[in-house]
């Protein structure tokens, strides 16, 4: 199994909630933003995590979004995954 990199990031409404899966996430990636963890990981790797942070989490109150970053081949292809509440656009249109 080849690994592959995630960027992870989460949106976790209760702060005791938030502090167990920001733990959770150090022992899988590295921390590049508040919320947000780039780990290398092989599928059973993803699988362990995921089953890791699914009992910390309230499914309709908190949200993880899981982005693969590659590689890109025929069989693999950048793609986005979630944990929780589904992914939606802000909204927002932004002026710069």
């Amino acid at each position: 199994m080849s690994r592959k990199h995630y960027l992870i990031s989460y949106d976790i409404a209760d702060p005791r909630r938030l502090r167990l899966v920001a733990r959770l996430m150090e022992g899988y990636g590295h921390r590049i933003q508040f919320s947000v963890f780039q780990c290398p990981l092989d599928d059973l790797g993803l699988e362990k995590l995921k089953a890791a942070i699914a009992p910390v989490i309230k499914a309709d109150e908190d949200q993880i979004l899981i982005i693969c970053l590659g590689p890109d081949t025929s069989q693999t292809f950048r793609r986005f995954d979630y944990l929780g509440k589904p992914y939606r656009s802000a909204g927002r249109i932004t002026i710069i």
